[in-house]
């Protein structure tokens, strides 16, 4: 549906607005490309995303009038079946494979946000694992940034990144804080670790590892 994003929102005549740069940030389950939303900020946690925002005097400004923003891949799970939901409220479906995404939407939104536009961009419930009916406007801006696991797997949104950025975090880091993440949206830790041995870690071996050869920084 088209409330679920990806489309162009009409907005009052205005001049043109610059095409933005566009900076992809790659890397392992909580390697520290973005803080995970909703949640309290942790001390001494600055992601590199949230840095350059801070760098650049963009974290305290409103959405609207911001420069730069930050964009993440998790908004564009698929919308799963009953049988693959009852799979993921199990710790049994794989978040993790290039296939969990809807690259087609992904893409859209990409595309139009490139070419200046405003555009509404999809929720996603990590709790009941849902992209919920309501939706994000996302305004023109001169930077953004779009972080995710496979930000850099499909060919078509590789190629759109003006630069890459991959972050390069020791596993048992990124093992703990993905562990701390779970259990505060409500999952039990035999769960987690099930699910990091089984579909995370070979995922980040397969998919996301080898494109650090692609990534320019």
């Amino acid at each position: 549906p088209a409330a679920w994003g990806g489309r162009a929102v009409e907005t009052p005549p205005e001049r043109p607005h610059p095409k933005p740069f566009l900076i992809g940030v790659s890397g392992g389950t909580a390697s520290g490309k973005v803080r995970p939303r909703p949640g309290p900020a942790r001390p001494g946690t600055s992601t590199v995303c949230e840095k350059i925002m801070e760098l650049l005097g963009q974290n305290e400004v409103d959405h609207r009038q911001r420069k730069v923003l930050i964009l993440s891949q998790d908004r564009f799970y698929k919308v799963l079946t009953a049988e693959q939901k009852a799979k993921a409220l199990k710790g049994q479906y794989n978040f993790d494979h290039p296939d969990a995404f809807d690259n087609d939407l992904m893409h859209t939104t990409l595309k139009n946000i490139v070419e200046g536009k405003t555009v509404e961009v999809p929720t996603y419930d990590f709790v009941t694992h849902s992209r919920l009916e309501e939706t994000t406007v996302v305004y023109p801006a001169d930077v953004v940034l779009f972080e995710g696991i496979l930000v850099f797997y499909s060919q078509d949104i590789r190629d759109m990144f003006h630069l890459r950025l991959f972050v390069d975090t020791d596993s048992d880091v990124r093992l703990s804080r993905r562990v701390l993440r779970d259990m505060k949206r409500g999952r039990d830790l035999e769960q987690i670790l099930t699910q990091y041995t089984t579909f995370v870690k070979p995922a980040f071996e397969e998919f996301c590892l080898p494109v650090l050869k692609g990534s320019f920084i």
